[in-house]
């Protein structure tokens, strides 16, 4: 059995690309424990079980954003260039990835990443319909707003003051 890794440790290797949520395959060959290009070369050659949605390689400018956002450094240190651009994996992409490993390593770390995506989406559709929920009270709210700025109004009159009668002219009156 493999060291366990903590899901908020393997959600904090999660990246969004393209819209998508992804794992470098750098990252998820360490997690099912295995060399980069092992598993590079396990997709390569299961190429008819990885479609483009479930895997994608990074174009130049990803690539480069990729490993700046992962340095210390904003440079790359001599012999850290891009000599191959990575691909990367949706969550389908990690799962058929351990099918094809075919190691009780990657299948038990699949389990991690698995719930790891699935964790981040219930986070995604909870906030989702926290927002819709704020939509909504804003909505009220704004009509609520309306309806009493249209009473006020109605009352303003109402709150002046009556006129004062006219004084009663002393003397005699005819």
């Amino acid at each position: 059995m493999p060291k366990e890794i903590p899901i908020p440790d393997v959600q904090s290797l999660v990246l969004t690309l393209r819209g998508k949520r992804v794992l470098l395959d750098s990252d998820l060959a360490r997690l099912y424990g295995v060399p980069t290009k092992q598993l590079n070369q396990q997709v390569r050659r299961n190429a008819a079980k990885f479609p483009d949605d479930f895997v994608f390689q990074l174009n130049h400018a990803e690539a480069v954003s990729v490993m700046r956002s992962r340095s210390q450094n904003a440079t790359l240190k001599r012999g850290q260039n891009i000599k191959y651009r990575p691909y990367v994996f949706t969550d389908y992409g990690a799962i058929q990835v351990a099918n094809v490993l075919n190691s009780d390593a990657a299948t038990a770390m699949s389990i991690y990443v698995v719930r790891s995506f699935m964790q981040m989406r219930e986070e995604l559709l909870t906030s989702a319909a926290i927002l819709k929920k704020l939509a909504e009270i804003d909505k009220t709210l704004i009509e609520h707003d309306s309806a009493l700025r249209a009473i006020w109004h109605k009352l303003q009159p109402l709150l002046q003051p009556p006129p004062e009668p006219p004084k009663r002219r002393i003397g005699f009156l005819p």
